[in-house]
């Protein structure tokens, strides 16, 4: 065990036995002075990240890749706003969701606490930095943070700019840490550190989390892999299902509610799919089809079994013409990782069927699955997409990051 992370928990831990006794106005004129900050030291934490770039474009990073990586002014503004939006969020801890009186006389009451430590490991996306930050900050929690190695000058640098921020703030020295080592046998540490750790978070490529999963002694709130669908069905409006379809992959691919397969209705199928592959051709969009696809878009290669299961994070896309609703269904459910899936369609009974037979954390009806993120959803930042279904499911806001403890108010009472 390294001194410094275990010294790094250590801290965490301290902070966090204050943060969970901090005032909401407390908590956030922190949130409110790491915004500012951010803005006020755009150039030290763009110089970081420029050399996070030349150093991936080096390694062969993809562009989808290089995308998550990159930070701009604009993207930093955002995420500025982001906190600020996050300190006008209701504060969930100290609400009480139930008080009951028993018949002995006992009053017993149900409210949200705090997590108290939370060690998030991700890749690539320097954001991820300041939103978990701020989501653990608000809900109570001291955070521990391990991004990649692709993105360690981005993170030191958004990392001590947020952190000084929240201490001159009032806030605890070590809510926030950001691990500086990148050697990969500090994530094995990390997840085991069961007495200073509460719980930790994953947020990556499948690789991460099956490592994470696997490997931790600490309790784990699952962030799956995005393998998303839109089905097409045979009563879908064609000018809407080209609209969904384009933006669901091209929008922003390298995201894990980004759709990575198509499926079409065999009756719509001939209408819709040469004028999607030629406006995904213009967008440098690989597909990889099924024999009948290929048929419809010369530009296709044959997709392999491989195809229908990858998450590719890229412009690559998979379609598959299928013979009904049920067959649709069957690959959904065959292939899916449980994170966000839609149907296009004017088929009310169709839609609902579908809303009620698809296992998925987000499930839509003439939407993009590029809508399921916390903000989107009216639930501020979000700290992942939680594709497991104990404790927290789908995007994961404030209250994703609190628990709760049972409180009994008595006068006197013993048990017999």
């Amino acid at each position: 065990m390294t001194e410094e992370l275990l010294n790094q928990a250590r801290s965490a831990q301290e902070a966090a036995r204050i943060l969970k006794t901090c005032s909401s106005s407390q908590k956030d004129q922190a949130l409110t002075a790491m915004a500012q900050a951010l803005r006020e030291r755009q150039e030290e934490i763009l110089a970081a990240n420029k050399l996070d770039l030349e150093q991936g474009k080096e390694q062969g990073l993809g562009s989808a890749l290089l995308d998550r990586l990159a930070l701009s002014e604009e993207r930093l503004c955002g995420i500025a706003t982001g906190l600020d939006e996050l300190a006008a969020l209701p504060d969930p801890i100290g609400e009480v969701s139930g008080m009951w009186k028993r018949p002995n006389g006992l009053e017993v009451g149900l409210v949200q606490v705090p997590l108290g430590v939370v060690a998030m490991i991700y890749e690539a996306r320097p954001n991820v930095t300041a939103d978990a930050a701020g989501l653990c900050l608000k809900a109570g929690n001291a955070v521990v943070l391990r991004g990649g190695s692709e993105a360690i000058r981005s993170n030191l640098a958004i990392g001590k700019v947020i952190s000084e921020a929240a201490c001159e703030a009032g806030l605890p020295q070590g809510s926030i840490s950001v691990v500086q080592n990148t050697d990969r046998s500090l994530v094995a540490e990390l997840i085991r550190l069961r007495d200073y750790i509460d719980v930790v978070i994953p947020r990556g490529g499948a690789g991460l989390i099956r490592t994470v999963v696997e490997g931790a002694t600490v309790p784990v709130i699952e962030t799956g892999v995005g393998n998303c669908h839109t089905y097409v069905d045979k009563d879908a409006d064609l000018k809407m299902a080209l609209e969904i379809a384009i933006n669901a992959k091209v929008q922003r691919p390298g995201v894990c509610n980004a759709m990575e397969t198509l499926l079409v209705h065999e009756e719509i199928a001939p209408k819709l799919l040469p004028t999607l592959g030629a406006e995904l051709g213009k967008a440098n969009v690989q597909l990889r089809g099924c024999s009948r696809t290929c048929q419809l878009i010369p530009a296709a290669s044959l997709a392999t079994d491989e195809d229908w299961a990858k998450e590719y994070l890229d412009y690559i896309l998979a379609i598959r013409v299928v013979s009904s609703f049920d067959e649709a269904i069957a690959h959904i459910t065959q292939y899916s990782t449980g994170h966000s899936e839609a149907i296009v369609t004017e088929n009310y009974s169709a839609a609902r069927r579908f809303l009620a037979e698809v296992d998925a954390a987000a499930v839509y009806v003439n939407a993009s699955t590029r809508f399921t993120d916390g903000a989107q959803f009216g639930l501020g930042a979000e700290i992942g997409i939680s594709t497991q279904k104990l404790h927290a499911r789908g995007p994961m806001g404030l209250t994703a990051l609190t628990t709760t403890k049972y409180i009994v108010y008595g006068n006197g009472q013993i048990r017999s």
